[in-house]
């Protein structure tokens, strides 16, 4: 029996051998398509800037500070998907107000979900939804530990290392914005002065709200364009081109000394009120701007070039950042029709 078994075994060893000449004969038998080698070359390149641009888009991130509330409302709702799929509920992780007696953040989300739950026909309380869902949230770098208190709430303690570490990452490197999920384009209509007229408390209180919110919404990453909307253009216009053209009949030659626009622009407004006159030319120079005669186009742009120039020192005072878009933005230089 014994030489019966070797004998099996040497052909068994002798058929592998040929079986594997014959794998091999096969193998180099085979012609490789040279577009085939091209896309797996291509492919091996395409997975290795994949790669280097995960661990790029990783540094960047962890250069960024952790939004607690936001992490784990996502981790929760991780473990929820995979526990309850279909089950959608608004999951929100806020700091505990209980002064740290139960943590440092909390969810009562598991009062939600064991409501939605029991629609469904499936009954539990919200305690055991909770403990379910500690159980799934497992161990992080930050988290001491997940305690449920009361009927159902999730507490996170945070570990005192870890709160100590990120203390130091501010001290040594300033506060930073939390990842952003979606870079959004932002535009913020901020400012809006009138050309001709000095800012007032109205103008100046936009001013500083909206460059506080372009600026939070720089920080955190998003592609802000600052709109100063002036207000370039209307009937006052022409009030101020004619009585340009009757006090510096040769502006378009010589630059008339009108630095103190608000006098100016008094001056006008009374002849405006007054003189039935001079109103009726002031309608007139509106029309021609309108209608894009070069002569008051180039007072109209004399006029509010004086105006920026003393709108910008405040905005320089201020180190304010804004774009200039007025009223004049919109009618036919476009080639749209706007109303």
């Amino acid at each position: 029996m014994q030489t019966s078994l070797l004998s099996h075994v040497e052909n068994t060893e002798k058929e592998i051998l040929r079986l594997s000449k014959e794998i091999e004969s096969l193998e180099n038998s085979i012609e490789v398509d040279p577009e085939i080698e091209q896309l797996e070359s291509q492919n091996s390149k395409l997975k290795y800037q994949i790669g280097h641009l995960q661990r790029a888009i990783e540094r960047e991130q962890s250069k960024r500070m952790i939004s607690f509330p936001t992490y784990f409302s996502e981790k929760i709702r991780s473990v929820v998907s995979d526990l309850y799929p279909g089950i959608n509920v608004k999951i929100e992780v806020g700091p505990n107000t209980s002064k740290g007696k139960n943590g440092d953040y909390q969810c009562s989300a598991a009062f939600l979900l064991a409501k939605e739950l029991g629609k469904s026909g499936t009954k539990c309380n919200p305690r055991d939804v909770s403990t379910k869902v500690s159980g799934g949230i497992g161990p992080l770098d930050c988290l001491e530990k997940v305690e449920i208190t009361g009927p159902g709430f999730l507490n996170f303690h945070l570990k005192p290392s870890f709160v100590s570490s990120q203390i130091q990452d501010i001290l040594l490197n300033g506060v930073r914005a939390p990842p952003c999920s979606k870079i959004l384009k932002i535009i913020v209509d901020f400012s809006s002065p009138n050309i001709a007229k000095e800012m007032h408390v109205g103008h100046l209180r936009s001013t500083i709200i909206g460059d506080t919110v372009c600026r939070l919404l720089e920080f955190m990453g998003h592609e802000v364009h600052r709109v100063n909307h002036l207000g370039d253009w209307g009937t006052q216009f022409g009030m101020l081109i004619a009585h340009l053209q009757d006090k510096f009949p040769n502006y378009s030659v010589e630059s008339p000394p009108i630095e103190n626009l608000q006098a100016f622009y008094k001056e006008s407004k009374t002849r405006f009120d007054s003189d039935p006159e001079f109103k009726q030319r002031a309608y007139q120079r509106v029309v021609d701007l309108q209608g894009g005669n070069e002569e008051i186009i180039k007072a109209w742009k004399m006029i509010c070039d004086v105006s920026l120039f003393e709108f910008d020192k405040i905005y320089e005072r201020l180190d304010i950042k804004v774009s200039p878009c007025g009223e004049s933005f919109l009618p036919k230089e476009n080639g749209r029709t706007c109303s």
